[in-house]
This record gives C-alpha cells, structure tokens and sequence, in this order.
C-alpha cells in the first residue's frame, strides 16, 4: 500500500547527512546516465504559481513528481513517488523540509567537491529556513568548517537565525562574502554578491534564484570564475539569470558552463587550483526530490513511520 509521509515524519527520518548521502549518490547516477530529469514547469494560479518537475532514476528502481503551489503568503509541496518496474505508487509525501534538506545537500555535495583544500568558513547571505538547511548540511560534508558568517538586511531575522544555526552576524553582504565556502539563498531580484569581494580560492554555491530576471551573482562574479557548474544547463537556460544574463553580456559562454554530475562522476576535476573562484548554479531539480524522497520512504518503512493510505 502507499505510504504517506507527513513533514514532522520527514524530519524525524532524515539527518543533513542522510541527504548529503542521497544527493551524492544522485550525482554519481546521473554521470552514468541512469537518470532522466524533466525540467521545471510553472502555470499561473489566480494569486500564484503551480509548478511541477518529474524524474526517473532506473538505477534506484524510483520514479516520481515534485509539484507545488505557491503564493505571498507560503507555499505547498508534495512529492509523489513511483515504482520504476511495475505500476505501483509507492508515496505520498510531503515535501517543503524534504526539498530544503536536497537544495542545501546539493551545496553539500558542491563544496566536498569543489573548496578548497582545508576549507574552513563559510558565509550565508539569507536568513531563511531554506538557509538553516544548507548550513546544516555543509556542515555535514565538510568537517572542517569551523566559522559560519551571515547576514540579511532584517536585523531581528538575522540575529534569530544566527543563534539558531551557531553562526557569527555579518555587519554586511561582504562578510559572509569573504569566506571560504559562500552560499547566497534570497529571494533577492537584484545581486546580493560582488565578485570583487570575493577571496582567492572561494567556492560559491547561489541557491536562492530560480526564475529568469531574478539574479544573485554580479557580473564580476563569473568574470573571476575559472570553473562555472550547475545542476542541469537545460534548467538552467529556462530559468537561470545568473549565467543566462552574462552569457547573452559575452562574460560567459554555455561551453564554459559544466554540470556538477561531470565533477562527482570524476569526468572533470572541476578546481584546478587553491586560489581559483569557483561557481555551482544550484537552480532545484528533480533528480534529487526522487533520490531523497526514495532515503526517507526506506527509512520509514525501516522503523515503521508514516500511515498507510
């Protein structure tokens, strides 16, 4: 029988390791061409969007939908998941924590991979719960991270957030700009990052962008890249301003632009040097919905969690 999982399940089920772990695992099928993913659709509803992304992954025996609707004031999210072999519906899950648990595991697996050697801070510019996540889970994949920075322009969000995840309050955007892993997670439409802040050798990891006029990074930001990634350039070219702008500006070229699959899968090595900047495009996809949607319904099924529909 299905199985339906609630968000207080999701969040008993899975640690920021767990999905650091799904993620990864995501990654390597991918490179080895075992997964199919389907680009994000959004459809207009009277005062906000519904959006709906799909993948199968025949390695992991799973297929499945990520659809959500979202307005002002929040949005809902669901992942329904299938059996790839035989016409079964194995889940229904709910999937807002699901979904920050995957976006932060996707820098996760961005920073294991491609930071510097000895990396030890990292900077967050945003404040929000979508921020928690990817602290949470770099943490999980780098060890050596021993300083977290923040900032966001709300001074009591930002002193909440910052007691809440252990980090330091920046006093501005550059602060966090100035470590060695930087993540940017707003729903800013103008950028929140100067690439002329940035040290030698930092990783950025801009999550928070995912519709065309909406950016995060400057211009200067991919000028002083020398290793541009995403998750997928076909997403990424839909809706991706932050490498569709400067490649339309001639900063950037789409042949300059990898997928970070090319990395895990040990195609690319991606960093070439300690001091090189380097840029991972997280846009969401829904390779990693599946993957993480697959680890929570074994986990359930594990210690009996969840109800049976």
């Amino acid at each position: 029988m299905p199985l339906y999982l609630s968000e207080s399940d999701v969040a008993a089920l899975l640690s920021p390791a767990d999905a650091v772990e799904a993620v990864e695992a995501c990654f390597e099928r991918m490179a080895r061409g075992v997964v199919e993913n389907a680009s994000r659709r959004r459809l207009r509803l009277e005062d906000g969007r519904l959006a709906d992304m799909a993948a199968s992954d025949l390695e992991l025996g799973y297929a499945g939908a990520k659809v959500y609707a979202g307005f002002h004031e929040g949005a809902a999210f669901v992942v329904v998941l299938f059996d790839a072999t035989k016409p079964e519906l194995v889940a229904v899950i709910e999937a807002d924590h699901l979904g920050r648990l995957r976006t932060g595991a996707a820098s996760a697996v961005a920073a294991k991979y491609l930071a510097k050697e000895g990396a030890s801070s990292l900077g967050v510019i945003g404040c929000g719960r979508q921020a928690e996540t990817q602290v949470a889970c770099v943490r999980a994949a780098v060890p050596g991270i021993e300083r977290v920075v923040a900032y966001c322009r709300t001074e009591v969000s930002l002193r909440e957030f910052c007691k809440r995840v252990g980090a330091e309050q920046g006093e501005s955007h550059r602060d966090p700009a100035e470590q060695d892993v930087v993540v940017t997670i707003t729903t800013s439409r103008d950028p929140v990052l100067r690439g002329e802040w940035l040290r030698p050798g930092a990783l950025v990891c801009a999550c928070g962008s995912n519709v065309l006029g909406a950016r995060e990074l400057d211009n200067v930001v991919l000028q002083r890249a020398a290793f541009v990634c995403c998750d997928s350039k076909e997403q990424a070219a839909l809706e991706s301003s932050d490498l569709v702008e400067p490649i339309e500006l001639g900063t950037l070229d789409w042949l300059e632009v990898h997928e970070l699959q090319e990395v895990v899968g040990g195609e690319l090595e991606g960093r070439g040097a300690p001091d090189d900047i380097v840029v991972f495009k997280s846009n969401g996809i829904a390779a990693w919905d599946v993957a993480i949607a697959a680890k929570a319904v074994e986990r359930a099924r594990e210690r009996g969690v969840g109800t049976e529909l």
